[in-house]
């Protein structure tokens, strides 16, 4: 039930095989569909002997002048985004085909008698959903008893037990940079950022049911969604059949503005050593007076816990003062709106549509909402995941994809290795700590070694708020259970079935699951230029978030610890605020640019990837000689391959949303970051006076 992260290595609209996604922080993220783009192009494109998709060129289009037009002009004509999603993507592409693979394995348990364990879990979970005659029986009996619960507040202390009865490990600051979370605060427990060997809770602030702070804060469009907001807030009331709806909606959208003006901004919050802030438990008190803290840990089964990392101190200090000085009642009703719209798509039709209409429609510019068994097939696999993904690898990853991606990487590792000695800037003390850093690079690839026991999670086929809840539950549990144990290096952030990579700052290791080992980022049978263009540059890419304005943060072991020398670090820097300068100068609409701040570290490791991938493509040609291919140079194919990788179509209001909220650029300026890359302009040609030309001194080389 709880929003899942929407960012990770690509846009907000990335197509993910996961679920409940309609509130979350930019409510652009959602599960992959089924529905076909328009006919012209659907599904996989037809690739040629190059093994990229030509006919979606626009040759007539300049490299020079647009490159991403030149390489994706003819499908983004004939490509329309479908009803039932705020955005198209490469990645959907891929996701189709998955979800259908998906699809079988979770139907064909459900359908199964004799299945046991972990599989019948997932043909129960995949039951309880589908039952919409059961669901509608049923009407608001399941959220009952948390509403009975937090009618029954009758003082701040039951408030605080409240809060820590809701608290869940439903974010994640530095992996999938994943901040939002509805309750008023979460939890994230990982490695400590400044002692390795042991593992920490980090507070983060909540809360809030839009997006992010500036939607309660902004005029314009902003002011036009809490307009709408607050109209579903008040209809999500209705339908409980909760008297005095408009006026609870109006105090319910005042507190969450209280707490808008509290909360840390996007880039206060990409901020690692601002977010370093070591509270111990006695802190709390001291620190964030107004909520009775020493009830809030009990309740939240942290009271043994010595310290934390608290993320946005004033954030948590604020919410905390609204916790003793904002009417209880307000409170109560808040919490009782969040228990039934976060619960929406596992109760009644008239709340999963109410919550499609606002989540989806109105702030995205979604037109139809996905079919039910999407949605089952999306929530069930969220919250079995590695149970759905051990089945999906056995059927559908082949072991000698998973060898030579392996080797790709071995070689891209290499490449970076060999970038970090050519460097003409660095001095010789930071590249010894650098190349201690990629030589201790750890690297995962296509599934885990260790999957995840489900044994004690309850799944019942007649109760999908229950096993929601319980699934939830389940990993708070999983993740408090780290606080006892030794830090360990082998958990997956992802499952298998997720088309997208990951790097893991605090333990410098990298995972690229099975499901992105497809085209167009893979394709077995593919010129190896365009393999190395397309998944080497998200290969490339992730070794480089290691690298990147917070990675660079971080040491061998993961430890937040200055390795650079002033100077070196002064200009590493410099280029930074070059690169976020030029991110900075694209417009997607008039009145709003990308900001080069929030997206400086993907857009560092996008500069990075592209170079360190084509260097480890010719590393890999071991003196064997190149050729032309259908008129095309090795070297053209590699960075076609990297622009198609990026080719995206978004509707205006989930472009929006993700230029707010998002770190990553949308697609169409990642594509144009070929213009910091020297080979691009020899292998197209481009010259002064095109509109993508920099100067070779204005072009950004970070590494």
């Amino acid at each position: 039930m709880r929003p899942l992260p929407r960012r990770l290595l690509t846009t907000a609209v990335t197509a993910l095989l996961v679920s409940g996604l309609a509130a979350c922080a930019t409510t652009t993220s959602e599960p992959a569909s089924t529905a076909a783009p328009a006919p012209a192009r659907a599904g996989t494109p037809a690739l040629g002997s190059f093994g990229f998709d030509v006919a979606g060129m626009d040759r007539a289009v300049a490299a020079g002048d647009d490159f991403y037009l030149h390489a994706n002009g003819g499908w983004m004509r004939d490509t329309e985004i479908p009803a039932d999603r705020s955005s198209y993507n490469s990645f959907t592409s891929i996701a189709l085909e998955t979800e259908k693979q998906v699809r079988n394995i979770i139907e064909g348990a459900a359908k199964d008698g004799s299945a046991t364990g972990d599989l019948r879990k997932v043909g129960d979970y995949y039951t309880a959903f589908m039952d919409e005659a059961g669901i509608e029986a049923r009407g608001l009996a399941p959220v009952k008893p948390r509403l009975d619960a937090i009618a029954g507040i009758g003082d701040r202390r039951a408030l605080a037990r409240e809060f820590g009865e809701q608290l869940r490990a439903d974010v994640d600051l530095l992996n999938a940079t994943d901040y939002y979370t509805d309750r008023p605060f979460g939890l994230w427990i990982t490695q400590d950022l400044n002692d390795p060997s042991r593992n920490v809770p980090y507070l983060v602030q909540g809360g809030l049911g839009l997006p992010d702070r500036s939607f309660y804060l902004d005029g314009g469009r902003a002011a036009e969604i809490r307009k709408a907001y607050q109209a579903h807030v008040q209809k999500v009331l209705e339908l409980a059949g909760i008297d005095d709806a408009a006026a609870r909606a109006t105090r319910i959208l005042a507190l969450e503005t209280a707490i808008a003006r509290v909360h840390a901004t996007q880039e206060q919050t990409n901020d690692v050593e601002a977010g370093n802030n070591a509270w111990t438990q006695a802190d709390f008190a001291r620190k964030a007076p107004g909520l009775d803290w020493p009830v809030f840990m009990q309740a939240a089964d942290l009271a043994s816990q010595r310290d934390f990392i608290v993320w946005q101190p004033r954030a948590v200090a604020g919410i905390s003062q609204l916790a003793a000085s904002q009417p209880l009642q307000t409170w109560k009703d808040y919490l009782a709106f969040h228990a039934i719209d976060r619960a929406s798509s596992y109760l009644p039709r008239a709340f999963a549509d109410e919550r499609f209409a606002f989540y989806d429609r109105t702030l995205n510019g979604t037109p139809q909402q996905r079919e039910r068994w999407k949605r089952a097939v999306s929530a069930t696999s969220n919250a079995l995941g590695e149970a759905v993904g051990r089945e999906y690898v056995t059927r559908h990853v082949d072991p000698k994809t998973k060898a030579r991606a392996e080797e790709m990487v071995r070689n891209i590792v290499a490449a970076f290795g060999r970038r970090i000695d050519a460097l003409d800037w660095m001095s010789p003390q930071t590249k010894a700590a650098a190349k201690a850093k990629v030589d201790s690079l750890e690297v995962a690839v296509a599934y885990p070694s260790k999957w995840r026991d489900y044994s004690t999670l309850e799944v019942r086929a007649d109760d999908p708020v229950g096993n929601a809840e319980r699934a939830e539950m389940f990993e708070y549990r999983r993740n408090l259970a780290k606080l006892s144990q030794p830090v360990s290096h082998d958990e997956w952030y992802m499952t298998p079935q997720i088309i997208n990579a990951l790097n893991v700052p605090l333990e410098n290791r990298l995972i690229f699951p099975a499901a992105i080992l497809q085209p167009p980022f893979f394709d077995p049978n593919a010129d190896d230029a365009v393999n190395y263009g397309a998944i080497g540059s998200v290969i490339g890419h992730e070794i480089s978030h290691s690298f990147d304005n917070t990675g660079a943060l971080f040491d061998a072991q993961g430890r937040l610890h200055n390795w650079w020398t002033k100077e070196d670090f002064a200009k590493f820097d410099a280029a930074g605020k070059a690169l976020s300068a030029q991110f900075s100068t694209y417009k997607p609409f008039p009145d709003l640019a990308v900001n080069g701040d929030l997206t400086l570290g993907e857009n560092i490791a996008d500069v990075a990837g592209i170079a360190t991938a084509l260097d480890g493509y010719r590393l890999s040609l071991q003196g064997r000689e190149v050729r032309t291919i259908d008129g095309f140079t090795p070297e053209q194919r590699f960075f076609l391959g990297f622009a198609q990788a990026w080719r995206s179509k978004y509707r205006d209001a989930a472009m929006r949303n993700a230029i707010l909220t998002d770190v990553h650029a949308p697609g169409r300026y990642r594509a144009q970051t070929v213009r910091n890359i020297d080979a691009w302009y020899e292998a197209f040609g481009v010259q002064p006076g095109q509109a993508l030309y920099l100067a070779p001194e204005q072009r950004v080389k970070v590494w």
